[in-house]
């Protein structure tokens, strides 16, 4: 299998430049992720969706981190939904099924097909700082298996597919992986009767799931499939090593986020793997290509009226004076794209 076929590539400012089209013709990668970083408004994220499909002989992943509240990609062009946290504590299973009808319904509109999301882990640490402050859906496995639930049907019934996060767990974990290497000491019976529990119901709701970075001792191996730039990896790997220790894990799709310029190597790396691992892979892949969901039209007419009903969900969800107000990191980039 082509070593492109594994890869979702991030690309670099608001445009389509020339060096990286000429790197996406070579490569054909499975898809692309985008950030805060290639949004300015509505119809230019649109026409960049559009170019880089251009640029594929194939219809791609196209993705994106649209959680709600402070993981909302999307705020740079428009409203910022609440945050999961903050439609738990409601306790509204209505606003809930809203958030994912229009997760889903603005996703598509600017051409994407795969939210990355929902987060599944679950709520125990508090606020400690390991990247999951107000983004889990529950306080217990239960809750969260109820709230990412709904969100996830609606979501879903719009045509865009989800993908849990962050398998094995961070709720544990007692550092941030965007940093450094977590090590999540828990036995497997620890995590088969606990974290594990809302993966596990939730499995068959998901069209995909995202491996987390963290060292799990009591399990066997290292199992990576984030954004292989974050600092717990570049900081113990090489870009080669990293990529194809993925693949031969068991992960089907890479994420290279932040350098386009490495793409080529990683896909010369990704062509060394097994040819046992490259059919089971590329079954896989093929699987789920099949389900991706093409483009709405779009309009800015269109996207300011989802955007106002994402807003009317943020003052039904947090009342009008605190809807006003966006999460406090607002305007900083996610830690995952300073790498």
């Amino acid at each position: 299998m082509r070593g492109g076929n594994y890869i979702l590539m991030g690309v670099l400012g608001t445009e389509l430049d020339v060096a990286t089209a000429a790197i996406i013709r070579e490569v054909q990668p499975a898809g692309f992720i985008l950030f805060g970083r290639n949004i300015k408004t509505a119809p230019q994220l649109r026409k960049l969706i559009d170019d880089l499909c251009c640029e594929v002989k194939h219809r791609p992943v196209m993705t994106i981190d649209q959680e709600g509240g402070r993981v909302s990609r999307l705020k740079e062009c428009g409203t910022e939904p609440p945050s999961a946290k903050q439609l738990r504590e409601k306790s509204d299973p209505e606003l809930i099924e809203r958030h994912g009808r229009l997760t889903g319904e603005i996703l598509r509109l600017f051409g994407f097909n795969l939210d990355l999301c929902p987060v599944l882990d679950v709520s125990y640490a508090g606020d400690i700082d390991n990247s999951l402050k107000n983004r889990t859906w529950g306080l217990t496995p239960v809750e969260v298996v109820y709230n990412a639930g709904i969100f996830t049907r609606s979501m879903r019934g719009q045509g865009i597919l989800s993908c849990g996060k962050h398998f094995p767990g961070y709720s544990r974990a007692a550092v941030d992986p965007h940093h450094e290497l977590p090590v999540v000491a828990r036995s497997r019976a620890d995590l088969e009767g606990d974290e594990w529990i809302a993966f596990r119901a939730l499995l068959d709701q998901m069209d995909s799931m995202m491996v987390g970075h963290a060292n799990y001792p009591a399990l066997d191996g290292t199992v990576i499939s984030d954004d292989l730039d974050m600092g717990a990896i570049v900081g113990h790997y090489g870009l080669a090593d990293s990529v194809t220790r993925a693949v031969e894990a068991g992960n089907d799709l890479v994420l290279l986020c932040h350098r386009p310029e490495l793409i080529p190597e990683a896909t010369k790396a990704l062509e060394t793997i097994s040819p046992a691992r490259a059919a089971e892979a590329e079954k896989q892949i093929a699987s789920f290509l099949a389900q991706l969901q093409p483009a709405h039209d779009f309009s800015v007419a269109a996207h300011a009226a989802i955007d106002a009903r994402i807003m009317q969900l943020r003052i039904d969800t947090l009342g009008a004076e605190q809807a006003a107000q966006r999460s406090a990191d607002d305007g900083k980039r996610s830690p995952v794209e300073t790498f």
